[in-house]
Parts: structure tokens; C-alpha cells; sequence
């Protein structure tokens, strides 16, 4: 969890402004719940963070399938996260979100120079949307699949009347075929 903390502090180290909205609740402890993991701060003076245990004031759950898709597209928070606890710090914390990328972007870019650390950054947000992309897709193509199979799929009422004509029909069959037996007598 100090992993996590020492993470959000170095993205946060070079954003002034987003120190400062965090600032607004010093003192307050916030968890993040996902899935089974969990992972709890509190905002320090000035605004960085640091790992918490403490009853939170703020619980935010995130289903760890959709992770993935909140990490390519934060702007997506209020969407695939919920919230419960403290409003403001919640409202902060979803006005913070679309700029995780930047902040990622940043450090890879210390890291690794300007140009790899786009590239990176780039690949792994292609990477993170990759699942929800894949089951998108599975999910259009399962649809249509039951949508043309259906309609080559034959309902009760209609497989009735097919029954009845047939059976009609092999009535007229069977008097034409002793018709033609009468004449050829």
C-alpha cells in the first residue's frame, strides 16, 4: 500500500494545482476497494498522500474486471466507480481522474525520455482497453449470431401450420392418387 502512496506522491510532486484541490481535505482517509484488495490514504498537509488504515471517510469500489477500462480512461470514473462516504472528496477525486494519464505520462517521460515514455504510455493504454474491447466485440457478435439463428428458427404457431399443410396436402394427395387409380380402371 506504501507502494501505491509513493506512486500517487511522485505524479502528484510536480502538479502543484492537483496538491492543492487535495489540500482542500487534509486529514481525511479515503479506501479504494478493489475486489478483494483494498487500499486506504490519507490526505497529509499540503496535499500528498500517505497509506492509511483508518476508517475511511471516503470508500470508492471498483470492480476489478473494469479496472483495466478506468486505467485507459479515467475520464470514464463517475461511470465505472462508486462512491460512498465524504461527497467533496469524492467530487475531487473524480475531477482528478481524466488527468491520470498525464501525470503516468510525465513520470514515464523522467523515466524514460520523452519520446519512449509516450510510446509506453500509449501501448499501455491500448493494452488496458484491449479486454473491454475484445468483450465488445465477443458480445456484438454472440448478438448477431442469435439474431440471424432466430430468424431461421421456426416458432410453434408456425410449425403447426406447416403440420396442418402437409397433412392437408397429403389428404389431396392421397384422393388425387385414387382418382387416377379410378381411371386407369
Amino acid at each position: 500500500m506504501r507502494f501505491a502512496a509513493d506512486f500517487a506522491n511522485r505524479a502528484l510532486e510536480s502538479e502543484a494545482w492537483a496538491r492543492d484541490k487535495l489540500a482542500a481535505h487534509a486529514g481525511k482517509t479515503m479506501r479504494f476497494d478493489v475486489g478483494p484488495a483494498r487500499f486506504g490514504f490519507a490526505v497529509e498537509t499540503g496535499g500528498p498522500l500517505a497509506a492509511s488504515e483508518a476508517t475511511p471517510d471516503l470508500t470508492i469500489a471498483i470492480n476489478p474486471l473494469k479496472l483495466p477500462a478506468l486505467l485507459a480512461q479515467p475520464s470514464r470514473w463517475s461511470e465505472l466507480t462508486s462512491a460512498t462516504g465524504d461527497a467533496a472528496l469524492a467530487a475531487t477525486l473524480a475531477e482528478l481522474a481524466p488527468t491520470l494519464p498525464w501525470f503516468v505520462e510525465r513520470l514515464l517521460a523522467r523515466a524514460l525520455g520523452p519520446i519512449a515514455g509516450q510510446q509506453v504510455a500509449d501501448a499501455g493504454r491500448r493494452l488496458l482497453a484491449f479486454p473491454e474491447y475484445a468483450g465488445e466485440r465477443i458480445a456484438e457478435s454472440f448478438a448477431r449470431y442469435v439474431s440471424d439463428e432466430a430468424r431461421l428458427a421456426v416458432r410453434s404457431d408456425e410449425a403447426q401450420r406447416f403440420a396442418t399443410e402437409v397433412a392437408e396436402l397429403a389428404a389431396r394427395i392421397d384422393a388425387l392418387a385414387k382418382q387416377v387409380d379410378a381411371l386407369e380402371r
